[in-house]
């Protein structure tokens, strides 16, 4: 089956026109997806190592308090510790307590008199600072519970501990202070952006801080793996609540000598919101190309009607021409050149192929011309 003029112009037409528009338009789509992809990526990513900065330069600020205190202290003179530990506290609210302990683990001197007397020997704070600076995760008030003024919610704290050492390098006890669990939840809440969440995660991948309907409860999306891997990536997942979110991963909370308290940290946004708007000028970007499309098919579908309709007459003329029906006239093809130039040549072999029959009938007419004059002089 051979394919008509019209067929053709308009087929090929259409993929010389079309085929590196859908090229380069998928190439377009794929490039700029790519793009808005790693920028939102970035801009997490960004949003995660400040959030960890700012925090740990918070608590680090803490931290060389309680390193400070742990280098200085002598545990003869409680009645000085307890008024250096009472004036921080009164100072800072963010200290909910702080205090001294012999090897023993029986507390010398604390603020406000707090806890004094009694054993913390079983504290890990305690067990902890013995054998250097450590910092203690999140945990449940458990001897203060009931010293400190009521609150709406459990009280909760996170700890440093410093050992103290006398002048031979001996240690002969430990300094602990805990700090307001809420304060530091307020810290990571002031620096969540609209329509972004970030988590913090334990050592276990327990979700420290975050929206409260994963609040205590332990991951086991990809970023939270990667995170107890102390890794840092970015990752497009399905979250336990039915969502797509892109989630970067900032692997932990660390500032300079710092003890570590095992977090990390992870940033994310839902996919639909992040992606929405590049999909938004995507679906217009392939709603225009189509329209074009569409109108460049008509454009060609007319054109190759344009080309083909003299073509068509022509070839009729000359089928007929060769059926014999040479008196057929030839239409006057004037559209474009070649088809002006073979209407031309089509009356042209129609009239020398008339000329025989032209001569044959001029010498009938002419006999018949001369019987008919022979017959009137008669």
């Amino acid at each position: 089956m051979r394919l008509n003029l019209k067929v053709v112009i308009f087929l090929g037409g259409s993929i010389l026109v079309l085929a590196p528009a859908l090229i380069s338009g998928m190439f377009f789509a794929s490039s700029l997806q790519q793009r808005v992809e790693t920028v939102n990526i970035n801009r997490l990513r960004a949003l995660g190592e400040l959030a960890s900065d700012q925090m740990a330069r918070r608590m680090h600020t803490l931290w060389r308090d309680v390193d400070g205190m742990a280098r200085t202290a002598d545990l003869s003179s409680p009645d000085e510790l307890r008024g250096r530990f009472s004036f921080l506290a009164q100072l800072d609210p963010r200290y909910s307590w702080i205090g001294a302990a012999a090897v023993d683990g029986k507390v010398v001197a604390a603020v406000n008199g707090l806890l004094e007397g009694q054993s913390v020997a079983e504290r890990p704070w305690f067990r902890r600072g013995l054998n250097g600076p450590s910092a203690s995760d999140v945990h449940d008030a458990k001897l203060l519970e009931k010293l400190l003024p009521a609150t709406p919610e459990p009280r909760r704290f996170v700890d440093f501990s410093a050992p103290i050492k006398n002048t031979h390098g001996d240690v002969t006890g430990v300094i602990g202070a805990h700090f307001d669990w809420n304060w530091v939840r307020e810290n990571i809440g002031s620096l969540a952006t609209p329509g972004v969440d970030i988590l913090l995660l334990s050592r276990d991948r327990t979700v420290l801080y975050g929206p409260s309907d994963l609040q205590g409860k332990v991951l086991s999306v990809g970023s939270a793996i990667a995170a107890g891997q102390a890794t840092s990536i970015a990752l497009d997942e399905h979250w336990p609540d039915g969502h797509q979110y892109v989630s970067a991963v900032v692997p932990s909370v660390q500032f300079q000598d710092m003890p570590s308290f095992g977090w990390s940290l992870i940033v994310r946004a839902r996919a639909d919101e992040v992606f929405g708007p590049v999909r938004a000028l995507l679906r217009s970007f392939w709603t225009i190309l189509g329209i074009g499309a569409l109108c460049t098919l008509t454009l060609l579908y007319l054109f190759a009607q344009w080309i083909a309709v003299p073509l068509n007459r022509l070839v009729g003329s000359a089928d007929a021409f060769a059926n014999g029906r040479a008196s057929v006239p030839v239409y006057e093809e004037t559209r474009y050149e070649e088809a002006r130039d073979l209407a031309a040549a089509l009356v042209r072999l129609q009239t020398q192929s008339m000329r025989p029959y032209q001569k044959r009938t001029a010498k009938v007419a002419s006999a018949d011309s001369k019987k008919l004059s022979i017959k009137e002089e008669s």
